[in-house]
């Protein structure tokens, strides 16, 4: 595997970066769990010291690394501003609440006379990240924020596409104080997944990416009895009722397919409108997406980005055809994108009947696939037809309506009125083929770590 950043916009190799030899791998895990020793016992405000200072780094610097994001995976400038603060936000969410949020619990016993019981929860040791390149900073952040703000070690390995992002999360957290070896970004070859992974002294995985890649790390984290969570693709269906306002809905419907270039697994894949509201939705969408303009992702009129390589937009086009040969029906909108750079001229595809396999597949890209509902409980059936269960959103001037159609979506996130989104202060994650775990919040930080049972009792208590 080479680490290597290629501009997506300009197609120019900048840096290649040699894998992490198997010594350097042993080095890593000796020194981290070395300092997880220490880690482990620092209270939660030193620990929220180096969460702040992180977050001031960024904001500090927010020019730097929203740049490094454009270079390596072609995000829009302005996306990769965003992406930065969105990283600050997760370091001081930790820094604020890790403690709270962590708190021992005291449990409710039948006879309090005979003692206290609670949990108590306590880190477990080196949690390994494997991360994808869409998002970065952020999906570093949303891993080492809860798991160093609980006390454990974290080592990554980010996607190969993006050396330099993850080298400069290795920096930061060096600058905030992090004591050496607590984090540590290595390009490890694949086999070094397994090699981490039996380690005893790494307590578990996470795992953003692929179903692919998912299904190979969980079972080699399963095969060592570790835990791990797995946040994979998706196909977010945006329902739109015949009650909701199109003009904003179909502004919201481009957003949530182009944002990041459609590279987003929440993004707003399956345009699901009922029969009543069909005709109108699909003129003002098209309407959007034919006024997204493709160009340098550092312009600030630029609103269409190109693809993280050119491997992808080949294998974006490859499975379009693939789509067309089960039946799909596509149609290009807008006008030509640039012939250099990976860029990807948006698509609607339809006609994607029960027959066509293509309603299943996830399109990594500005492909649009859109369905025509009879109704409600017909786009719902649509909705839930999909091995995916991300995210989704449902659009109605009827909130308490919204609200009852998102209860039968079987997903692990359903927006109202917005396409599903990523915060700070939300949680993140799916069920069926989208995976399983979640990160962020309460939710995120208590994920590898041991939720101890503590109960004290009087020895005079009966058997």
């Amino acid at each position: 595997m080479a680490y290597t950043t290629t501009n997506p916009y300009t197609g120019e190799k900048l840096k290649t970066f040699p894998d992490a030899t198997d010594q350097e791998v042993q080095t890593a895990l000796t020194d981290a769990y070395e300092a997880f020793k220490a880690w482990r016992h620092v209270s939660f405000a030193e620990r929220a010291k180096v969460m702040t200072k992180a977050a001031e780094i960024l904001r500090r610097d927010i020019d730097k690394y929203a740049r490094l994001l454009t270079l390596e995976m072609g995000k829009l400038y302005t996306e990769a501003k965003l992406e930065t603060e969105l990283s600050a936000e997760i370091f001081e969410y930790y820094a604020a609440h890790a403690e709270r949020l962590l708190k021992p619990e005291i449990l409710p016993v039948a006879d309090p006379k005979e003692g206290k019981a609670m949990i108590v929860h306590q880190p477990q040791g080196i949690v390994f990240a494997v991360e994808p390149w869409n998002f970065p900073y952020y999906q570093i952040a949303r891993i080492i924020a809860p798991q160093l703000s609980a006390g454990n070690t974290v080592l990554l390995k980010h996607a190969s596409n993006v050396p330099q992002c993850a080298a400069a999360f290795d920096s930061l957290m060096q600058e905030a104080g992090l004591p050496k070896g607590a984090f540590r970004n290595l390009y490890a070859a694949r086999h070094h997944t397994e090699v981490i992974l039996n380690d005893p002294r790494v307590c578990g995985v996470a795992l953003t990416g692929s179903e692919g890649a998912g299904a190979i790390v969980a079972g080699i984290a399963a095969k060592a009895l570790k835990k791990s969570t797995m946040e994979l693709g998706g196909a977010d269906a945006f329902i739109v009722l015949e009650d909701a306002d199109l003009e904003k809905t179909a502004k919201w419907a481009v957003f949530g397919r182009h944002w990041n270039a459609g590279q987003v697994c929440v993004s707003a894949k399956r345009m699901i409108v009922v029969d009543a509201v069909y005709d109108r939705f699909v003129e003002l969408y098209k309407k959007g997406v034919a006024e997204l303009k493709a160009g340098d992702p550092m312009d600030p009129t630029t609103t269409l980005a190109p693809l993280s390589s050119q491997k992808a937009a080949d294998e974006l086009a490859a499975q379009v055809e693939e789509a067309k040969k089960h039946g799909a029906v596509v149609e290009t909108i807008g006008a030509p994108v640039p012939n250099d750079g990976a860029f990807f001229r948006p698509l609607l595809m339809t006609n994607l009947h029960k027959d066509n396999e293509a309603r299943l597949w996830e399109f990594f890209g500005p492909v649009t696939q859109l369905y025509r509902a009879k109704d409600e409980a017909d786009a719902i059936r649509i909705a839930n037809d999909s091995p995916f269960g991300l995210g989704g959103s449902v659009f109605t001037q009827d909130t308490k309506r919204g609200v009852k159609v998102a209860e039968q979506i079987y997903t692990g996130m359903v927006y109202v009125n917005h396409p599903t989104m990523v915060k700070a202060d939300l949680p993140f994650g799916g069920v069926a083929r989208s995976g399983y775990g979640r990160e962020l919040i309460g939710l995120g930080i208590k994920e590898f770590v041991n939720h101890k049972l503590i109960d004290v009792v009087d020895i005079d208590a009966p058997f």
